[in-house]
């Protein structure tokens, strides 16, 4: 919150302490501290290279706001209570956190990860591989429903993390496939959700079998008492970092999707739409710098007008791009993620996703609306055959149907 909350919202994180900290009664001392360092970019955090370049490759260009504050203190292996709504980024906060940290000498699991579902652990165990792709992670996902024999398997062979749900990994243990003795870290994801779902013996059983002095970190979207218990017997003068909900909606904004089927019939689609794009401000969205370069090059060659940004030109360039665009002088503007949330221009109605977002929670920043300003939009999706599932998720993940587009775009501008 340095630097950036009001004072009001930063009396609120006292009152809320204040108030945790008698819940809690901790004697004398308070029981865990507001956390307020911001890092604003992922080169600034003193990660290791290949870590950085992980965090790259995997498509992240500007750290969310749980990233800026949660990554570091992580990584200096102290306790964490991260507390965030689901969408902001708070697995690959402890997945960078935790790949840090790892000493990939030693094959031996050194950090457990439990989720509330299968689902959500195999997702994290595939945020984790990616970003820790250059660093030769070694990741297993530990889940019921699955042949225990296969899981005896592959831990015996080795592995620096383990990510599972609590039945399966306290199985494992109790077998003696999964060995304590390294684990250093501990990350319980969705507590609240883990919680409310019958877990907490497990997790107590689980707590017990794993070496006393381990680094523990909490995420969760809200703090309901028994999570706050578990916080309070297991950890050692946690940080507390406390990420507010974004101000973003969908409400009010239309969304299409047009089925494109092959990335080459991509460019024809958005040649097609050009004229209904310059009636209003447009931004269209692509996933990597590189494209946008190429996507430009291909538009201007066409003598359609638009504009480029991206995170490798100079900031001043950028500047001098966005205000012709904040300006009307120009009309497309074609960007990667990095500027998402930096585009609040009033006039923007039309948002196209050239290429869909590898996340989810990207695309409610790309075409999500301050609700204040209460505007109208439209956005349209372009998909491919390989696209099917993204939308697929998305639609999930926001509880939002996406309708295929009708002809008239131009009338609901």
């Amino acid at each position: 919150m340095a630097g950036m909350a009001s004072e009001g919202s930063q009396f609120d994180a006292r009152q809320y302490d204040t108030k945790m900290n008698e819940i809690l009664g901790a004697e004398g001392d308070e029981f865990f501290t507001s956390y307020d360092e911001v890092y604003d970019s992922f080169d600034s955090m003193g990660l290791q290279e290949n870590l950085l370049r992980g965090i790259y490759a995997y498509g992240f260009e500007k750290p969310s706001a749980i990233q800026q504050r949660g990554i570091v203190p992580f990584c200096k292996g102290v306790d964490v209570i991260q507390q965030a709504q689901s969408g902001t980024g708070k697995t690959a906060t402890f997945c960078s956190g935790i790949l840090q940290q790892l000493d990939y000498n030693v094959v031996e699991c050194q950090a457990l990860v439990l989720a509330p579902t299968r689902e959500l652990a195999q997702q994290i165990e595939k945020v984790m591989r990616a970003l820790g792709d250059y660093l030769g992670v070694k990741v297993h996902a530990c889940v019921g429903g699955t042949i225990v024999r296969e899981d005896q398997r592959i831990l015996s062979s080795g592995v620096h993390v383990v990510v599972g749900t609590p039945g399966r990994v306290f199985d494992m243990l109790r077998r003696q496939s999964l060995r304590p003795d390294y684990i250093k870290m501990f990350v319980l994801d969705e507590a609240d959700e883990m919680l409310s779902r019958g877990f907490k013996d497990q997790i107590y059983d689980i707590f017990q079998l794993l070496p006393p002095k381990i680094q523990v970190g909490v995420f969760s979207a809200t703090m309901p008492p028994e999570a706050l218990e578990i916080t309070r017997k297991f950890m050692n003068k946690p940080v507390r970092i406390l990420v507010k909900r974004d101000e973003l909606t969908l409400e009010g904004i239309k969304q299409f999707y047009v089925d494109v089927d092959k990335e080459e019939w991509k460019l024809e689609t958005l040649c097609d739409l050009y004229e209904t794009l310059a009636i209003t401000q447009s931004v269209i969205f692509v996933n990597t710098r590189r494209k946008v370069d190429w996507l430009t090059d291909k538009m201007r060659g066409r003598d359609h007008t638009v504009s480029a940004t991206h995170g490798d030109m100079d900031q001043n360039t950028r500047d001098i791009i966005m205000r012709e665009f904040r300006s009307g002088s120009s009309r497309v503007l074609i960007t990667t993620d990095l500027l998402a949330r930096g585009i609040d221009v009033q006039q923007v109605s039309l948002v196209i996703n050239y290429d869909l977002p590898t996340q989810p929670e990207n695309y409610l920043h790309r075409i999500g609306r301050s609700g204040r300003f209460g505007r109208k939009g439209v956005a349209i999706n372009f998909v491919t055959k390989d696209d099917e599932r993204m939308l697929f998720d998305i639609q999930k993940f926001y509880n939002v149907v996406v309708e295929e587009l009708p002809a008239n775009v131009a009338d609901l501008l």
